[in-house]
Order: C-alpha cells, then structure tokens, then sequence
C-alpha cells in the first residue's frame, strides 16, 4: 500500500489537540486495510518525523434514518502516534 493512501486526514479535535500539546501524539483517520507497522512508515515519510509509538482503534459506524429505512454509516479507523519528544507536526 501506498504512504499517500495510509494516511486519509488528519483529526482535529479537542481531545487531539490536548494530546498534541501534552503527549506529543497526533490523530488519524487511516485506511481500514494498514497495519501499524505501514502507519508509522507513512507518518515518517509524509511529515520527515521520527515516530516512537503507534495505537490503533477501529470505529464502528452508526445506524442512521434514511427515509423509510435504516442505514450504517461505514466503518473507519483511527490511529493515535506517538512522536519523538524533538519531533513535532506543524497541521495548521
């Protein structure tokens, strides 16, 4: 798999933000299929860091209301890294 297609966007979010500051770890959206291993080498390539540590979780999708039925929005993965204490990730 390729770096470009690991990496979907970034998270921005209260909760990410707080831990940019104080733990140095960064939010993703990833492709479902990567594994942490491919993460950490797209993270590395794509933003020239330094990564220490990887975690992975991933998100079921909610049951919406659409007209007369029900849908599942899809499901997605999340994965929190953990940089180098001299490295950091400008996303602003």
């Amino acid at each position: 798999m390729d770096n470009l297609n690991v990496i979907i966007k970034p998270l921005v979010t209260e909760k990410s933000t707080h831990q940019q500051a104080t733990r140095n770890a960064y939010a993703f959206e990833v492709h479902c299929g990567a594994n942490k291993h491919q993460i950490k080498d797209a993270v590395q390539a794509l933003y020239n860091v330094k990564v220490v540590d990887v975690r992975t979780m991933t998100r079921k999708g909610k049951s919406r209301r659409s007209r007369n039925k029900m849908v599942k929005t899809s499901d997605w993965k999340r994965a929190i890294v953990v940089l180098d204490e001299k490295s950091r990730i400008d996303l602003f």
